[in-house]
């Protein structure tokens, strides 16, 4: 399990944060049954490089200035949240969407592209 650089839980804000940014690509009852599920679903870990891959996103460079911050926060011997994460549907070329933790996979792939890190995942309704 990826405990390395995470917290157990996600903090508050990030279920926040996460139903801020799934409120431009889902309707209001779909986010809330989404962050419902988020709140309630179990950790687990994936590698930095396969999130990448699945979400369909570039590598932020480490000088990003939020990477930046959570870099520092792990070399300073801060723990970071576990990410936020909404399976995707290959069959419909649906890709994973990081709806909370895009800037904390960033980070943790540029300490170690193949370290776990802490996540939760729902699927889709």
């Amino acid at each position: 399990m990826a405990d390395a650089h995470w917290l157990k839980d996600p903090e508050p804000h990030d279920f926040a944060a996460a139903a801020e940014y799934l409120s431009l690509v889902a309707g209001r009852n779909d986010v809330r049954g989404l962050v419902d599920r988020l709140e309630k679903a179990d950790r687990t870990a994936r590698k930095a490089k396969d999130l990448l891959r699945a979400a369909w996103l570039p590598l932020l460079p480490a000088d990003d200035p939020s990477a930046a911050r959570d870099l520092a926060k792990v070399k300073s011997g801060e723990k970071l949240s576990p990410v936020l994460l909404i399976r995707g549907n290959a069959r419909k070329g649906i890709p994973l969407t990081i709806a909370d933790g895009y800037h904390r996979v960033c980070a943790s792939y540029h300490l170690d592209e193949d370290e776990p890190v802490a996540c939760r995942i729902v699927d889709l309704p």
